[in-house]
């Protein structure tokens, strides 16, 4: 999950009008910065922890087609519904009404706020290694700490502070060069020997077979490519409209093959039972094998600067999300006030009461980065799988397409995406699908309140099926989070 510079965006834009057009390597620059954030860093031991090499290998080519395809998807609807502004929501509200719109919305709101508290716990996480009083991110130490930087963080958006160019240049910096020293380094040191152990993962019988070794790592690979969509945010900027669409893939092609070697190559210095067992983040014990504390010292420093930028771009980001819902009606009216200042201070307020809330429950429930990046990317799926599905839906009905106009290919990509993204649902695994339904249960609530609001009508009688369907499966999950049946976080 990355820090999106939407708002370092912005403020170019509104200061500099003239300089907002931007040629590919720009664009590119911008799509790569969007993308990279806290979860690079974490990757070795979140991959490790439940794979062995060739299931991780396999994990990135399903993740490679997946989100290819899902890049594909966005940029056509960016182009055939250019009016649908609003976030990949408005996709599916479009394509399949209201309520899989607020649905939705819901969604992409709620993995974007559990995602800051999962950055909250990963900075601590950090920090750890120069205070290990801060443990695992979920001591009270650490979650004192992340209270005071949530609540400064929030009073710099309310004051109308965003991203300056300069201050969004040092973050890109922060998170690319050290990860780029790190896959220099550690493929000098690479052990073939260390790689090949054990490398179908079969000699350790507690990750299964093959296949349930690749199940998980899917949510590891989706949360680190999150926020691939927001690239189209910068298409007014572009020079030239069609370098969107390239710098797209160049920029994911560019991170897959970060991650991809940050992962692997990493198997080839420790190995997996001994890689699952770091600490977060495990990029910083991987190179401290190979360089000593000074590895180990960079790392921690570059994850904390990186992740500081990540969660001021994604409180606005989350605040976002119901303030543009709540004025197109989807969520409450009450999501879209704005402050003097032109901040959606009502969203802000809710998103970060919310992360608040998280991070006590994290104190009580001892919750970890990856238990709350696996949340992240299981509430996000819904948004996911519905804009693969419009998309698909547009090829096959020819909305939006013109005479004669080729659309198998876009309804190729549709159906990929959508398929990766049920893929995806089924990886999550029951635990993290019933914490998706007790999170997604009470929204019914809002809207409810939101149709109202605006006179509709509430439920067609499809919706109230799985309208009744959502609240059962929500209260049977809660019930078996409660008895212990099913773990929480």
């Amino acid at each position: 999950m990355a820090a999106t510079d939407i708002s370092a965006a912005s403020a170019a834009s509104a200061t500099s009008p003239s300089q907002t057009k931007l040629r590919l390597g720009a664009l590119t620059a911008l799509v790569i910065g969007s993308m990279v954030g806290s979860g690079v860093f974490s990757l070795p031991q979140n991959m490790a922890s439940g794979a062995g090499p060739l299931a991780i290998l396999i994990g990135w080519g399903i993740t490679a087609v997946g989100m290819l395809a899902l890049v594909f998807v966005y940029q056509s609807l960016a182009v055939r519904k250019p009016r649908l502004d609003a976030g990949p929501y408005a996709y599916a509200k479009a394509g399949f009404g209201p309520f899989i719109g607020f649905n939705s919305a819901w969604g992409y709101w709620i993995s974007a706020w559990i995602g800051n508290v999962s950055y909250a716990v990963i900075v601590f996480s950090a920090l750890s290694y120069f205070y290990p009083a801060f443990g695992d991110g979920n001591t009270w130490q650490a979650v004192l700490g992340a209270s005071v930087l949530l609540w400064l963080i929030h009073m710099l958006v309310l004051a109308g502070v965003r991203q300056a160019a300069i201050v969004n240049l040092v973050v890109t910096i922060a998170k690319i060069a050290p990860i780029v020293l790190f896959i220099g380094i550690i493929a000098v040191a690479f052990k073939v020997d260390v790689f090949n152990a054990d490398f179908s993962g079969l000699g350790n019988a507690s990750l299964g077979s093959v296949m349930s070794q690749v199940k998980s790592t899917m949510l590891v690979t989706l949360w680190v490519f999150i926020g691939i969509e927001g690239a189209s945010v910068f298409s007014a900027r572009a020079e030239r409209r069609k370098d969107i669409a390239t710098a797209t893939v160049l920029g994911f092609l560019t991170c897959l093959a970060l991650y991809a070697l940050v992962s692997l190559l990493s198997l080839g210095i420790i190995n997996q039972p001994e890689l699952a067992a770091l600490k977060n983040p495990s990029m910083a014990g991987v190179l401290e094998a190979v360089v000593g504390p000074w590895g180990a010292i960079l790392i921690n420093l570059a994850l904390v600067v990186s992740v500081a930028g990540a969660f001021l771009s994604w409180t606005l980001l989350a605040a976002e999300v119901p303030h543009v819902a709540g004025k197109d009606g989807t969520m409450p009216k009450f999501f879209a006030h704005e402050s003097d200042r032109g901040v959606p201070s009502t969203s802000l307020l809710v998103t970060n009461l919310l992360v608040q809330a998280f991070l006590i429950i994290t104190l009580f429930a001892q919750s970890t980065y990856q238990a709350l990046f696996y949340i992240a990317s299981a509430a996000i799926l819904v948004p996911y799988i519905f804009s693969g599905a419009y998309a698909a839906k547009l090829a096959i009905t020819g909305e939006s397409y013109g005479a004669g106009e080729s659309r198998n290919g876009a309804l190729l990509m549709g159906l990929v995406a959508t398929i990766y993204g049920l893929w995806l649902v089924y990886a999550a695994g029951l635990s993290y699908l019933f914490m998706c339904a007790v999170l997604y249960a009470p929204g019914i609530i809002f809207y409810i309140w939101a149709r109202r609001e605006n006179q509709e009508r509430i439920f067609h009688p499809v919706e109230a099926v799985l309208a009744v369907a959502l609240v059962a499966v929500g209260l049977y999950a809660a019930y078996e989070m409660w008895t212990g049946a099913v773990s929480a976080l």
